[in-house]
């Protein structure tokens, strides 16, 4: 574990990213052709800005990636990132319509603070895909994609439901770039019924 994770890190810190979790998205990308030139992104829990920075480079000049996290950010945003310091369950999702009036992906990477109780963590994950499934409802391309991510647990079986429910495609990815021991997993939802 030590080494895929100097692995990842040093290669973040080479490529400029502020994190390793760049690789989970790249991967994730690279795989199903997510992000396309002039694409409308909204990147929720986007703290410290990694997945933004990989969305910024993919998206081009005429692409958008919004960033909404209730920490605010340390990296520098290009001519096609917007940021929102909010907390998602605070934010009032007509704003958006400021930014863009339809996105054609939802990525969350929002995770919840641990408890160490699974039972309440695994509802707290589950939770915040909720809210990224809102988002997506709201403001998502109808043709538009959503990729979230929950924590393996009782409430993973409940999130898959609702997902088949409103998409025609749904997948369940885990990244080689995660950690082995952790209990992270990412769900993918395409094509909005």
């Amino acid at each position: 574990m030590k080494e895929v994770q100097d692995h990842y890190f040093k290669k973040a810190k080479k490529e400029g990213y502020a994190a390793r979790s760049a690789f989970k998205l790249e991967e994730i990308d690279t795989k199903h052709k997510l992000l396309k030139s002039g694409s409308k992104v909204i990147d929720l829990g986007c703290y410290p800005g990694s997945w933004m920075q990989y969305v910024s480079g993919k998206i081009g000049d005429k692409g958008l990636v919004l960033g909404i996290d209730r920490t605010a950010l340390q990296i520098s945003l290009k001519d096609n990132m917007r940021f929102i310091h909010s907390d998602i369950n605070e934010l009032d999702l007509s704003t958006l319509e400021n930014v863009a009036t339809r996105f054609n992906l939802v990525i969350s990477d929002m995770a919840p603070n641990t408890t160490g109780v699974k039972g309440v963590d695994a509802a707290r994950s589950l939770q915040l895909c909720e809210m990224a499934l809102l988002v997506a409802r709201e403001r998502l391309h109808p043709d538009g994609a959503v990729l979230v991510k929950i924590l393996r647990g009782g409430t993973f079986d409940e999130l898959l439901r609702q997902m088949r429910n409103e998409y025609r495609i749904v997948k369940t990815i885990k990244p080689k770039s995660s950690r082995k021991e952790s209990k992270e997993i990412f769900v993918l939802g395409m094509h909005r019924k």
